[in-house]
């Protein structure tokens, strides 16, 4: 146990203050393909725009890898990285809205979550010093979100609906074939719900403790 809080400061205080960093330049351009792809996703250019969310979601996977293994972990990262991310995925599902490929109880129910997890982080890491670390099934949930996107956005191939219902709402629930994209967001929200909770939990836990420590 000691071990392991030591390996957690060590990897604490190597985080630095730089901004010109390779892992941050990458960031940065992801930062910029997000609106691209909800521009080339409304204009119906939909193989591009699955392109864009595709490299994007990839690249980071490739930036974290760079910033640890060099030693480039920054402060800015940190912020920037999980930022990007909610914005491609702002975009992503807003503009599957607007072209009719996504229900809006998806939309409203990804942009809620992201909303309480960035204002809820926020609130914890500026009064409090909080942050909560990110775990495995949180990006796991966001995989299978990004991967269920670019499917709609390829939109084929079209599998039928298993027929359980007639609500056009529920997309694959329903008799109308549909984008096979469909079911990884499905199983993406499930996760990300189950993280939420978590999240929520653990925060309200460190706040507890927080508050008793200023006591």
């Amino acid at each position: 146990m000691a071990e392991t809080e030591q390996q957690n400061e060590s990897a604490e205080s190597e985080v630095s203050s730089r901004v010109f960093t390779v892992p941050n330049v990458i960031t940065f351009i992801r930062l910029c393909m997000a609106p691209i792809a909800f521009v080339l996703l409304v204009q119906g250019n939909n193989l591009a725009a699955c392109a864009v969310l595709s490299i994007s979601a990839a690249t980071d996977f490739l930036d974290g890898q760079i910033a640890r293994r060099t030693h480039t972990v920054s402060k800015i990262g940190q912020l920037l990285d999980p930022m990007v991310d909610r914005l491609l995925m702002i975009c992503a599902v807003l503009g599957l809205m607007i072209v009719g490929w996504l229900p809006v109880w998806i939309v409203v129910l990804v942009l809620a979550r992201d909303a309480l997890l960035l204002a809820g982080g926020s609130f914890l890491l500026r009064k409090y010093g909080i942050r909560i670390p990110v775990i495995y099934p949180g990006k796991v949930a966001t995989t299978f979100l990004f991967v269920g996107l670019a499917g709609l956005m390829l939109n084929m191939p079209q599998i039928p609906g298993l027929g359980w219902c007639d609500f056009a709402w529920l997309p694959g629930f329903n008799h109308v074939s549909c984008s096979w994209g469909i079911w990884s967001i499905y199983i993406g929200l499930c996760i990300g719900i189950g993280t939420t909770i978590y999240y929520v939990v653990r925060g309200y836990q460190e706040l507890r403790k927080a508050l008793r420590e200023r006591k």
